[in-house]
């Protein structure tokens, strides 16, 4: 098996220029396909929301990551990314096919989270965590789709969580739409089955992300009132984790490049568990 397997392929990666969409990004790279990666930005940011919703990037991150890319000796696209933007996400669209060709691979990794109770639950943060979690695969998948069906190959890989098996106190919005995600997910595996399209998800355990650390997080500790340094925090969510270990965003990446084998066609409609042990 070669290395560069997805030699002459097109990736675009939702939530590229950082944790799991970084990770998810340089590995399709490694393997030698182009990888356009879009993610939020103040230029596209709905400013009323995402500073509880979702992480909002400098350029600077998302130039860094096209560098990355690029260094692996493939082509790059950085485009600044909003997943709740029909207009966004149709013009990032665009922009892939007119620098690449085509979109063979697709990777939902733009996510946000929303720490509330629903007694008091914001009804504009809940919309929006399931338009960033729900909607916004909906939209990426709709234009790629028909594409990956009349070339009779395709890949698609949702970043769930472990969230979407099971509930959690205070994160209704977040288990609701990634639940939701892998409906959408087993839905669009069978519509592709007839056409070399495969489409998969994945559910993270606990990956210390960035939008974890400055996002998630902080929000949880606000939330339920804690009083403790974030740092310390994060030192002992480990303990409660089988493996006793964070998951690493490679690790995403990596089985996110496996499902795009050709060796890996068989594998569609499946939700996989990469969480160290972990059911939360």
């Amino acid at each position: 098996m070669s290395d560069r397997y997805l030699q002459g392929r097109a990736a675009w990666v939702t939530g590229g220029a950082t944790g799991m969409g970084r990770a998810c990004a340089l590995a399709l790279a490694e393997a030698g396909a182009d990888v356009a990666i879009g993610s939020l930005t103040p230029t596209v940011a709905n400013k009323r929301v995402t500073g509880e919703a979702a992480l909002v990037l400098a350029d600077e991150e998302l130039r860094a990551t096209e560098g990355e890319i690029t260094g692996r000796g493939v082509r790059a696209l950085a485009h600044p990314l909003n997943v709740c933007s029909d207009a966004s996400v149709a013009e990032f669209f665009a922009a892939t096919v007119a620098a690449f060709g085509k979109v063979d691979i697709l990777i939902n990794a733009a996510g946000g989270s929303a720490h509330h109770l629903m007694a008091d639950h914001p009804d504009e943060l809940w919309h929006r965590t399931i338009d960033v979690n729900l909607n916004g695969p909906y939209r990426t998948i709709k234009l790629c789709l028909p594409g990956m069906i009349e070339r009779a190959w395709g890949r698609i890989v949702n970043l769930a969580s472990t969230g979407a098996r099971v509930g959690h106190p205070g994160h209704a919005a977040m288990c609701s739409s990634k639940t939701g995600l892998l409906g959408l997910t087993r839905c669009v595996a069978l519509e592709g089955a007839p056409h070399g399209v495969t489409c998969n998800a994945i559910n993270p355990g606990s990956v210390k992300s960035p939008h974890v650390v400055r996002v998630a997080i902080p929000n949880k500790l606000k939330m339920l009132g804690i009083d403790q340094a974030l740092d310390d925090y994060l030192d002992h969510i480990p303990d409660d984790i089988p493996q006793k270990r964070w998951i690493e965003a490679e690790e995403i990446g990596a089985l996110a490049a496996f499902l795009c084998r050709d060796e890996a066609r068989g594998l569609t409609m499946e939700d996989i568990q990469l969480s160290g042990g972990s059911h939360w």
